[in-house]
């Protein structure tokens, strides 16, 4: 029996711009605290002070009677998850954030690498030329050789791979456990992960990046429900698309509030990547009637 997909489009699409608004606050936020605090420390207090929205689920975690393996599972995302976003912040304050927002796409690409690799997942001929055609993209943002590929670049790519790591092990739990218990043990661990890196090098924060990473966790928290609706109201081969629009945001934002330049080639390889991102989750959806590759936007912190 076919599952049957959700018919409100408009209403997903709507959601999904509201998602955008969010996490374009949530960059927005954190390019404008800048660089005096250190990116370990900046992450821990956004997930510490984003700890407040587990609290509903207490209930759920005690419930879940985990074991051994699972613990382990989630112990090894969580440190996974906190490395991609100490990354992640330190990208932030050195490179345009048009060129965070479209690498950040590369993530589901490296999660089809892996869950073909790890998982045994199929990799037929065309989801092997998506696949490339999102390398390409990685390749057209950077043009290494014709400009300077710097520390914030390289961190960039290697927080997406943290990420993939993270939403592989992701998908071994979510068949495991309820989709609330991932969630917040992702939370909870990061963290946990996160603290010893935070303690290392601890500068005491001031009463506005206190105010700015608050409400990171407050937009952050709001992105991540407002996108659960829209995939709940409309398939994703319908809302994935509209993210290509927070590149075009993120380009303007840094140009009008930052004084950032426009770089077309950071669009142009942005919009290859995003295609081959949907043309993967399409694919997987007409095959599977499920996803493994994660959505653009459940790698943002």
């Amino acid at each position: 029996m076919a599952t049957q997909l959700p018919h409100r489009p408009m209403t997903g699409i709507f959601l999904m711009l509201v998602t955008g608004v969010c996490f374009i606050l949530v960059t927005a936020l954190v390019k404008s605290m800048g660089s005096r605090m250190p990116a370990a420390e900046a992450a821990f207090l956004r997930y510490a002070m984003g700890l407040v929205f587990v609290l509903p689920v207490i209930s759920t975690l005690r419930a879940a009677h985990l074991t051994r393996r699972q613990w382990q599972l989630f112990t090894i995302r969580g440190l996974c998850h906190a490395c991609g976003v100490i990354l992640w912040f330190y990208a932030m304050t050195r490179i345009p954030i048009a060129e965070v927002t479209a690498m950040n796409y590369l993530a589901p690409i490296y999660v089809t690498i892996g869950a073909a690799i790890f998982l045994g997942e199929r990799l037929a001929a065309r989801r092997i030329f998506a696949v490339v055609m999102g390398l390409v993209g990685a390749a057209i943002i950077l043009r290494p050789g014709f400009r300077e590929v710097g520390s914030g670049h390289l961190a960039m790519l290697i927080a997406a791979v943290v990420f993939a790591a993270s939403y592989l092990i992701a998908k071994l739990l979510a068949d495991e456990t309820k989709p609330a218990v991932v969630v917040a043990m992702l939370s909870v661990f990061v963290t946990i992960s996160l603290a010893p890196f935070a303690a290392y090098d601890w500068i005491v924060p001031n009463a506005k990046e206190l105010t700015f990473l608050a409400a990171v966790a407050c937009f952050a928290t709001a992105g991540h429900f407002t996108m659960t609706l829209a995939f709940a109201a409309a398939p994703v081969t319908v809302t994935q698309p509209v993210t290509f629009l927070q590149l075009i945001w993120a380009a303007a934002l840094g140009a009008f509030m930052f004084a950032e330049p426009v770089d077309i080639w950071v669009v142009v390889g942005g919009f290859v990547i995003l295609a081959s991102v949907t043309f993967i989750t399409w694919r997987e959806a007409v095959l599977k009637g499920r996803h493994i590759t994660p959505h653009t936007n459940e790698t943002k912190v």
